[in-house]
């Protein structure tokens, strides 16, 4: 999951330098998957768990904000 969470916000950085056609529906899956990402995440208590949850929650706020300009 980290993985593929990594991929789909290293292509939603890509689609929005180029300011591809379909960016902000890009920007709209990667906030889901940084969502399920950081539920993954949450399930363990290790300090770096919860810190991936953070991020991740928190590139998912910033990619709905994207998705909506």
């Amino acid at each position: 999951m980290l993985v593929e969470c990594a991929m789909m916000c290293q292509m939603s950085v890509s689609m929005m330098s180029m300011n591809g056609q379909f960016s902000k529906a890009h920007c709209q899956l990667c906030a889901q998957v940084c969502e399920k990402c950081a539920q993954e995440c949450a399930m363990f208590k290790d300090e770096h768990c919860q810190e991936c949850a953070d991020i991740c929650r928190m590139c998912a706020e910033q990619c709905r904000k994207m998705a909506s300009i």
